[in-house]
């Protein structure tokens, strides 16, 4: 006599994808978002859902307006996940302490200015580990922090260590913020300018959410100073080339220029009260187990992936004088 539905178990008829499926879309509270992370068509998520859903036999969401919000078992299952994906991190953990640094998985996001930055580090120690795989997110200040917030990777390095989440940081490399304008600018040969003139200057600016237009409007702010934004741009290089094209002046992360030798097009405008000291920090949950992976790329961050990057950059600074 065959089973019916009602007297099965509910892991017979929900598969670990639908589960995934689930997780990011209520995550997002879309579907469409929820696609373009997995890199499926929203078609596909909806039946995902559709599916899972039937097995469940009660609404998962309810849709008002074009947002997507949970219903009771949509909380309930939402949770249920959470449990199962770090259950599964672990077992994935475990097995990779066990393979020892033979091969794993590294996942890292960084903030925009430190790509520059860490796709060099992570040549050599990819070498030194080769089966290692890399995932590599890099995005702004707010994205990070909502990275962070989901845990969804091993470490994090930012220009600004969160408060409101229980963190433990690391101070890893100077992040020196500097002001930018082209080689012809009038100011370019000037020294010590007050940092009032740059309130005459078009001025060229990260987008909201950026920790480097974070720390810039604290600096005008506490000095009170008002500059004219004529752009805002998510992209260093979109910035570095409306600054080269001579639509204003910017400020960004030293790092930005530092490592492109005798080909910038661009000068540090010798501005009072600049640079603003600033630094990244490589970042993690307080209450994460790091795989061995993450451990080891850890300390080789904080000790000789920093002095390469220092020699790195001194090394470039001096083929472009």
């Amino acid at each position: 006599m065959s089973k019916r539905l009602g007297d099965s178990h509910l892991y017979d008829h929900v598969t670990l994808h639908q589960l995934q499926v689930f997780e990011v879309a209520a995550r997002h509270g879309s579907y469409t978002r929820a696609a373009e992370e997995l890199y499926l068509t929203q078609p596909t998520v909806s039946m995902q859902i559709k599916q899972l859903t039937k097995a469940v036999g009660l609404p998962l969401f309810e849709q008002v307006g074009k947002k997507l919000y949970l219903t009771s078992a949509g909380k309930e299952l939402y949770a249920t996940c959470q449990g199962i994906f770090e259950r599964l991190n672990q077992f994935e953990m475990a097995i990779a302490d066990m393979k020892g640094l033979k091969q794993g998985q590294l996942r890292i996001a960084v903030v925009t200015t430190a790509k520059y930055v860490i796709p060099r580090l992570l040549g050599p120690f990819c070498h030194r580990y080769p089966g290692i795989d890399i995932h590599l997110e890099v995005t702004n200040h707010s994205g990070i922090l909502d990275r962070l917030h989901e845990n969804r990777d091993d470490l994090y390095i930012l220009s600004q260590v969160p408060t409101e989440t229980d963190v433990c940081s690391y101070p890893f490399l100077a992040n020196p913020l500097v002001v930018l304008a082209s080689q012809n600018h009038p100011l370019a040969h000037e020294q010590s300018i007050p940092m009032q003139r740059l309130s005459n200057e078009p001025f060229i600016m990260r987008e909201v959410g950026s920790g480097t237009r974070k720390e810039v409007q604290k600096l005008f702010d506490a000095h009170k100073v008002s500059v004219r934004i004529k752009l805002e741009l998510a992209s260093n290089e979109a910035i570095k080339q409306a600054i080269s094209g001579g639509l204003g002046i910017s400020v960004l992360s030293q790092h930005t220029i530092a490592l492109e030798g005798r080909n910038s097009q661009l000068v540090i405008l010798d501005v009072q009260g600049f640079p603003i000291p600033c630094h990244w920090y490589v970042v993690h949950l307080a209450g994460k187990q790091l795989s061995i992976i993450a451990k080891t790329f850890l300390d080789y961050l904080k000790t000789e992936g920093r002095e390469m990057v220092e020699q790195l950059i001194a090394q470039d600074r001096k083929g472009a004088n």
